[in-house]
């Protein structure tokens, strides 16, 4: 067993044997005391005299653990060895209770040494270093232990998603990203040679979300990337993102599908509140309880332009960035929640294949603390229904490929909703850039490391 600082006040007194990263040294002459940093946090190691080590090289430890009140977590291990390169892989190992089994006392191995000049001080705070030199070096600042909690935190808003999931009983899926037409009329889709044909990575995993409902599934979710070849360049868009996706059959209107999206939400952000405080205090942000989010209030799409306009005087056409911050802080105000469902958008801002009502469409959208992080609807189940739609979109069955043979055979009526992994995890820690939610972004300029 491998022990840092949470488990290591159980060894006082006894040798143990570790493995890390040199995060911090400091040299008082005679004595240098080393932080040495895991997976799981920081320990404290006392060296006699220079232990030669740089910052960021690998090593394993073996040494005699002691309290001492000024240590991270009020304990140290107590090293004198002298360091000696070892080309053997690390290993976990289990603390020894005595000096004994064939190895000295105290000992220092330098699994993988450092080169001293690092490209940026990974035990210093990243905040003053610019955005865009974090991320060209990105696989060595992933090392700050501030930054890595963000991927931490976003690892389990995935299995928190999957888990409320398949407890109303929703079946995991796999889709294919390579696609023969794109699910938003054939925009902003990245082509890709296909042994000689044309073929796109795909926007969303909507056609066989839907096709799955139709199979007999009837509640599906998938968890997977999405590419947009859109030409944004903002704190708020990415070009390839992992996308929450949802769909379920048998439902009445849009209704129930924001009903299962604030019921999941409230699930995750208690389960983040719980298993993540200290994530949430270090980034100076907190979550609404599920209560709390449900009282997220649903106003129309005429009812939202309405608000902003009351709001800062200007008429809007559409709810644009700003749009979607007011009516953030209006929820606030008004419902104590900084989030606000807005549905029936216009037929001309939907995909096509969103159930149309009149000029209006059975979908919504979901802001949360001023960025939209959802958007979902009910979905034309009707085959007819959508052979009479396609021509408003320009759009043709032959061109759909095998879509439309979805609902030629019989669907249930069905709708879903998709949620984006970054957006969601930069609202939850109020995050500048959603970039900074992705462990590799890419946008339009940026395609390494």
């Amino acid at each position: 067993m491998r022990t840092l600082a949470r488990e290591i006040q159980e060894q006082i007194g006894r040798t143990v044997e570790l493995c890390g990263w040199v995060h911090r040294i400091r040299n008082l002459g005679g004595i240098t005391f080393v932080l040495l940093r895991d997976r799981s946090g920081l320990v404290q190691l006392v060296y006699e005299g220079d232990p030669g080590l740089s910052l960021e090289s690998v090593i394993r430890v073996r040494g005699t653990v002691a309290t001492n009140e000024k240590a991270p977590g009020g304990f140290e291990v107590q090293v004198g060895a002298t360091p000696a390169t070892d080309a053997t892989p690390a290993t976990d190992a289990t603390p020894a209770t005595d000096a004994t089994g064939g190895r000295d006392h105290a000992t220092t191995e330098i699994l993988g040494p450092a080169v001293a000049d690092l490209p940026v001080a990974i035990n210093q705070d990243l905040d003053k270093v610019g955005l865009e030199a974090i991320l060209d070096n990105r696989i060595v600042t992933l090392r700050n232990p501030r930054i890595r909690r963000i991927f931490a935190l976003q690892s389990d808003l995935v299995r928190y998603f999957a888990e409320f999931l398949r407890e109303e009983d929703f079946t995991e899926i796999k889709s294919s990203k390579l696609i023969g037409t794109g699910t938003e009329g054939g925009t902003g889709l990245f082509a890709v040679d296909y042994f000689g044909d044309r073929v796109y990575l795909a926007q969303s995993p909507q056609f066989y979300k839907q096709a799955m409902v139709a199979s007999g599934m009837e509640r599906v979710f998938e968890i997977g990337a999405a590419y947009r070849a859109e030409k944004h360049d903002t704190p708020r868009h990415l070009n390839e993102y992992v996308s929450l996706d949802v769909e379920m059959g048998f439902i009445e209107s849009e209704s129930d599908l924001m009903d299962l999206e604030t019921r999941l939400l409230g699930y995750i952000f208690d389960a983040v509140r719980r298993d993540h405080s200290e994530t949430l205090r270090e980034y100076g942000t907190d979550l609404p309880t599920s209560r709390e989010f449900g009282e997220t209030p649903r106003v129309s799409h005429d009812e939202a332009r309405s608000i902003i306009k009351e709001r800062t005087g200007k008429t809007a056409f559409e709810i644009n960035p700003e749009g979607e911050r007011e009516l953030c802080d209006w929820a606030q105000e008004f419902h104590g929640v900084e989030a606000v469902f807005v549905y029936g958008f216009p037929r001309k801002k939907r995909p096509f294949y969103t159930y149309p009502e009149g000029l209006k469409t059975r979908s919504f959208d979901l802001l949360f603390r001023g960025l939209e992080i959802t958007t979902g609807g009910q979905r034309i189940h009707r085959y007819e229904t959508l052979l009479e739609t396609l021509p408003r979109f320009g759009l043709t069955e032959e061109g759909l490929g095998d879509y439309c043979s979805i609902f030629k055979y019989g669907c249930p009526p069905h709708g879903g909703f998709a949620i984006g992994l970054e957006r969601l995890t930069q609202k939850i820690l109020n995050l500048q850039n959603v970039k900074e939610a992705s462990l590799f972004p890419r946008d339009r300029k940026r395609v390494r490391p």
